[in-house]
């Protein structure tokens, strides 16, 4: 299927390593051009090699998006270098897992800090250039905020806030034209789930398949996720053929959330 998304223009935050990293190079090969952000600038400067690669431009800044006022530089950035924007994926975050009554009040912070307020204050500085563009905007918030559990009160917390949030600029985008979504990842093969594998296998001396299909059935899930999946989608989503998708949070999880 042709996305007709050549030329087009991405901002990708937390794109060194992972989801943002699979995302960024799934965009590049459906044709964007894209501004890379975060921490890492070794990092960085890899995936950039990657996009490059493909024959589209690729621009670093290394931020740290908790730090408020990051973001005008960001998005001065995005208009010197390329002039416009047309896909805003907010991705940058991870949360402190761990008993609640143990979790310091600096890890709470924290946690909103990257995860929420940077997406909110991004969004506030970007939504003119989406708006120029009839662009979209991408949020990627967490299975956490649909099914809550005890260890992960921080990110629950946080992934619901950005569902919120997303909806609520979904009634801005319908009048400025900008359409607007989130997205729920389950169990992504990411370093943070292979770090869990590897742990289990140290501990228990098994095998990598036995632990994997362990962890499947404990997740109840028809497999484990790859970055790819979301950046496929995140491609189709933000194309010609996926713009009735609008205020919508969508899991992708291989069916682990059972509730409607």
């Amino acid at each position: 299927m042709e996305l007709s998304l050549s030329g087009k223009v991405a901002l990708v935050t937390g794109a060194s390593r992972g989801i943002g990293q699979g995302i960024a190079l799934s965009l590049a090969e459906e044709g964007c051009d894209l501004l890379l952000t975060g921490r890492d600038e070794a990092a960085l400067n890899a995936v950039a090699a990657s996009i490059k690669a493909k024959g589209r431009k690729a621009v670093i800044s290394v931020l740290d998006l908790r730090k408020e006022g990051t973001e005008k530089p960001l998005v001065e950035a995005v208009r010197r270098e390329f002039g416009r924007l047309d896909i805003l994926v907010n991705n940058a975050g991870a949360t402190q897992r761990g008993d609640f009554f143990k979790l310091t009040e600096a890890e709470w912070q924290d946690g909103f800090a990257l995860k929420f307020f940077a997406h909110v204050r991004l969004t506030r500085e970007a939504w003119p250039l989406l708006k120029a563009q009839r662009g979209s905007l991408v949020t990627i918030a967490g299975i956490g905020g649909k099914e809550p559990e005890a260890p992960f009160t921080i990110g629950s917390s946080v992934n619901a806030a950005c569902v919120a949030f997303t909806k609520a600029m979904a009634d801005i985008g319908k009048t400025d034209g900008v359409q607007v979504n989130s997205i729920n990842p389950g169990r992504v093969e990411t370093e943070r789930l292979w770090r869990r594998f590897r742990e289990t296998m140290k501990a228990t001396g098994r095998d990598e398949a036995s632990v994997r299909e362990e962890y499947r059935q404990e997740f109840g899930i028809s497999r484990f996720g790859k970055v790819e999946d979301l950046g496929s989608f995140i491609a189709f989503l933000a194309s010609p053929h996926g713009r009735w998708l609008h205020g919508a949070t969508i899991d992708i999880d291989g069916g682990e959330v059972r509730s409607v």
